[in-house]
């Protein structure tokens, strides 16, 4: 059988239909994947690369599962700090290494879903560094320029997806090295909740705050990842059982009113990347709201620059003693700054007291909301990173260094701008929900309009179809404000109206719609008097698109207290 060749970033989804209608099989995939290591040798994206010896017991482990399986078949990378059984861990350090007789628990939620690990990829050493120059393996080269640096720790992690070497990967992240390189090579970066990806059989770096990551192509693949990954390890003291809600949109974007820091090169045009996504996010159909939030870099400032950097010490401090002269210097100075005397546990306490009061700060604050950043402020040459490693490194941490200490999950989307640019959008632990609905929303490649359908246009109706055809995905189904009437028309064609009427009405059940713009004018030619489309406020405050009736309620049978249109028989 010829084989199809893959494009550099295909998904989860493509490679599934391929593998359906026998157009690949999972070797042939390999072997493609092979060819592309060959050619990307020059660049250290690996530390254990790809071998067909290493990865065929996998291959041959697929004969005897489902093919059903959600992720059969797919390769994917493990940042080498995650153990995968029969392959070195080191850490990005040599001395460290030691070959683990099991795999860490999220990569074997993944193997058992039928995903393939190839190897394992290159890092800042510790998973100390967000730059990607900090591993005595060789510094990995941004993925669309080699000048360029490819952002840490995770850096080959994310290199690995974005040159086609594996369908997605795993990375970690303690303080964005799981946005960071997402956001400096194009792909889509997610971080859960604390706990809710075991951290088992992962290399700690402050134990209380890592996360296991994935990198991907699309938010669909980065969802689907979650949904395999995300399980209660009873083994692992920092896991939590934090299952995934149903898929929603927040019920609104946050932003703050504090000025961004834009650096480097190319910082005007990062400034203006970020303006552009700013402008996408005011047509998404959500409100928007400005924050006062400087207690965030208050709460990032103390992951490095206080006491909090004894975890790492307490992580590695054998290893670096009994081992002089081996750690990277940038690494090893990070790690014995908790050695200074200021930080004892008096001034521990007084930061663990602080991060409490910034936590239920950002919990009131984004309660059902998603806040959106720039992931960085811009990026360097590898070659100014060398020259000014601590600086830099710090600058790339401004908008990400807080993210674990407050409890939140963060997601990385592509902004679809020519240099490599990315928003964070953050929620409240346990909210990771309204990430996977946002991204979903902001990674469409054509602008859409929300439209909110409350009769035979609601999803399962007759006339879904319509909006199947006009290109619309559904988001969720939720309520008006208690401003509306719901009345029966009966013209030939028997369905519903809404009618505004303020403070005389009650919540009307709604499906909320995501169509592409281009097509709401041809939309409207199908809507028939006396409907109209018109804008409609819903429960949580959002102003979207819907069908309104203007026509007197004297005219048409009242059924309000039904709730909906579902609810008439």
């Amino acid at each position: 059988m010829q084989a199809t060749v893959l494009q550099s970033n295909y998904t989860i989804k493509q490679l599934k239909a391929l593998y359906d209608n026998n157009e690949i099989t999972p070797l042939q995939v390999v072997n493609q994947i092979l060819e592309r290591v060959e050619l990307d040798q020059d660049n250290p994206i690996w530390i254990t690369a790809p071998t067909l010896e290493r990865i065929t017991p996998y291959i041959e482990a697929l004969q005897h599962k489902d093919k059903a399986l959600p992720l059969w078949g797919i390769p994917f990378a493990v940042k080498d700090n995650i153990d995968v059984a029969g392959f070195p861990t080191t850490a990005g350090c040599a001395e460290y290494a030691y070959t683990p007789a099991k795999s860490a628990f999220v990569v074997q939620q993944l193997v058992d879903a039928g995903a393939i690990p190839v190897g394992k990829t290159n890092l800042d050493q510790f998973a100390t560094g967000l730059v990607g120059t900090r591993s005595p393996y060789g510094v990995c080269q941004n993925a669309y320029d080699a000048t360029l640096i490819s952002g840490g720790s995770s850096s080959g992690s994310a290199v690995a997806v974005a040159r086609g070497h594996a369908v997605f990967s795993l990375g970690t992240d303690t303080a964005g090295s799981g946005r960071v390189p997402a956001a400096l090579n194009k792909l889509v970066g997610f971080k859960s909740s604390r706990g809710a990806w075991s951290t088992g059989g992962v290399v700690p770096a402050c134990e209380s705050l890592d996360c296991v990551t994935v990198f991907a192509n699309t938010a669909q693949d980065a969802l689907l990842v979650d949904q395999q990954a995300r399980a209660f390890d009873k083994e692992n003291g920092w896991s939590q059982n934090r299952a995934l809600q149903p898929l929603a949109l927040p019920t609104k974007i946050l932003l703050v009113k504090q000025q961004y820091e834009f650096f480097g090169p190319f910082a005007k045009d990062y400034e203006a990347a970020w303006h552009h996504a700013v402008d996408r996010l005011m047509s998404l159909g959500l409100p928007v709201d400005y924050i006062e939030a400087d207690y965030l870099h208050d709460a990032a400032q103390l992951l490095y620059e206080g006491p909090l950097v004894a975890e790492r010490w307490a992580s590695l401090n054998e290893f670096i003693e009994q081992h002089p002269n081996v750690a990277n210097p940038v690494v090893e100075n990070i790690l014995r700054r908790a050695q200074q005397p200021e930080f004892d546990a008096t001034s521990l306490f007084k930061a663990q007291h602080l991060i409490q009061r910034y936590r239920q700060q950002v919990q009131q604050q984004l309660q059902g909301a998603v806040l959106i950043m720039p992931t960085v402020g811009g990026t360097w040459t590898i070659d100014e990173v060398l020259a000014n490693p601590v600086e830099t490194n710090s600058k790339l941490g401004l908008y990400t260094n807080h993210c674990n200490i407050l409890d939140l999950g963060a997601i990385n989307v592509p902004a679809n701008t020519e240099i490599p640019f990315g928003i964070t959008a953050f929620a409240n632990g346990g909210e990771d929900h309204l990430l996977h609905g946002f991204a979903e929303l902001f990674g469409k490649e054509q602008p859409m309009t929300v439209i909110a359908a409350c009769g035979l246009h609601l999803k399962g109706y007759p006339l879904e179809k319509q909006m199947l055809e006009l290109g619309c995905e559904f988001l969720q189904t939720t309520t008006t404000s208690a401003d509306y009437r719901l009345v029966k028309i009966e013209d030939g064609l028997t369905r519903p109206g809404l009618v505004f009427s303020e403070g005389k009405g009650q919540p009307i059940e709604v499906d909320l719609w995501a169509m592409p713009t281009v097509n709401v004018a041809r939309f409207m030619t199908f809507v028939k008097a006396p409907l109209a489309l018109g804008k409609i406020t819903l429960q949580d405050g959002r102003e979207v698109i819907g069908f309104v009736c203007a026509a007197n309620l004297d005219n048409y049978s009242d059924i309000t207290e039904s709730g909906g249109w579902r609810y008439i028989e």
